[in-house]
């Protein structure tokens, strides 16, 4: 087609969503030969052997037609089971439960079924980025919310500042906890205080809790468990079982709510292969012990990386889950993570991300991914080492 011809434009909405500062940093350094990569989460373990056998059955049996749209039951079932067991939650039947395409469709299913255009949506800040284009996507209106001063935290005060400061009527807060990227995460009295404001102000609060199994020293609680009239739980098996690439979220929430978000799931996906919903039941049932196993791992790689981070300069907030570091880079590079990520990648063959992929606020930032392997991870960071020592 020759450029003189008509075309209809495109939806504002696609025009005007800007590039994820994620992708794109990723994009630039792709091409870099020799490159150790500290930028992904995804687990470096292979998926347990009981997943793929069951899918290996599944296929031999012809388990090759359409799905349940909601999820198939067995695999509703077993998620009920394994989250009501392991986190306390009180979900009474199968009917609470939406298998998606991974927690990357559940958060756009949450948010298209809750949000109105121009609606407002608490994001605390830094945070996941794919969430600003899922908040495009269904029109909504990001209200910020700058944890950093709180230890990278939300609090009380702040939550009541961002309703009190917003210029669009706020209808709901997205917690991540464990948070990517910084790490922290909340206890008990921290969530029931928050809860309190939650409720005050009547806020839906949508709890993606991807990295819960991955929590090292303490226990995780779930927001489902202290205002479960009010919280959408997002939960899957991307971090806890390593299958990245099987795309199984779960969403669990009020039945009301589940009966409309069902609907939207029914519009962007109808239903998920059966082979891999048999397989993601394996894995509630015959591996529901397989995170276990990761999670030492991770807390073993945090404990050997953070006195390395810190002996380079770096200022690091040990993180209490998840299997990121939030490194603030060392006052030579003048708070430019941004800067400082794209020189160590080039010169240093060291790919991290910068932490403006996560907030305008964390530009002098950087986050280090310790998910892939010990060896991957040791050999980060003599290069970082012999980077820094080439500098100076």
């Amino acid at each position: 087609m020759s450029n003189s011809e008509f075309v209809q434009p495109l939806s504002d909405m696609v025009l005007n969503m800007p590039e994820d500062h994620l992708t794109e940093f990723q994009k630039m350094v792709s091409g870099v030969p020799d490159l150790v990569r500290l930028t992904f989460g995804e687990p470096g373990f292979d998926t347990d052997a009981a997943v793929k056998q069951q899918m290996i059955e599944s296929i031999e049996t012809n388990q090759s037609h359409y799905a349940e749209s909601q999820g198939d039951s067995k695999l509703r079932e077993a998620a009920l089971a394994y989250f009501n067991d392991k986190y306390d939650l009180q979900y009474d039947d199968i009917s609470d439960v939406i298998i998606t395409a991974g927690v990357s469709e559940g958060i756009n299913v949450v948010l298209m079924t809750l949000l109105n255009p121009g609606d407002g949506l608490i994001l605390p800040e830094p945070v996941y980025s794919a969430y600003y284009g899922a908040l495009e996507v269904a029109r909504g209106t990001k209200v910020t919310l700058d944890t950093r001063e709180d230890g990278f935290k939300v609090t009380p005060a702040s939550v009541e500042r961002a309703i009190a400061e917003a210029t669009v009527p706020v209808k709901a807060i997205l917690l991540n906890y464990p948070n990517n990227p910084t790490g922290v995460t909340y206890t008990q009295a921290e969530l029931e205080a928050l809860a309190v404001v939650f409720k005050k102000h009547h806020l839906w609060v949508i709890s993606d809790e991807i990295y819960s199994e991955l929590t090292y020293d303490q226990s995780h609680i779930s927001l489902g468990t202290i205002l479960p009239e009010q919280t959408i739980v997002l939960n899957g098996l991307s971090k806890s079982h390593a299958m990245t690439g099987y795309r199984i979220g779960f969403i669990l929430g009020p039945h009301a709510f589940i009966q409309k978000a069902q609907m939207i799931h029914e519009t962007l996906t109808f239903s998920l292969p059966k082979v891999i919903q048999d397989g993601a039941t394996a894995a509630l049932t015959l591996a529901a012990d397989a995170p276990l196993a990761m999670k030492q791992a991770y807390q073993r790689r945090r404990d050997w990386l953070i006195p390395k981070l810190e002996a380079m300069g770096f200022e690091v907030m040990e993180p209490a889950g998840t299997f990121y570091a939030f490194a603030k880079v060392p006052a030579q590079f003048n708070g430019d993570g941004d800067a400082f990520a794209k020189d160590l990648a080039f010169n240093g063959k060291v790919a991290v991300i910068p932490g403006s992929a996560f907030s305008s606020t964390t530009k002098d930032y950087i986050r280090i991914s310790y998910a892939a392997s010990d060896d991957n991870l040791h050999e980060a960071i003599e290069r970082m080492q012999a980077y820094f020592a080439k500098m100076n």
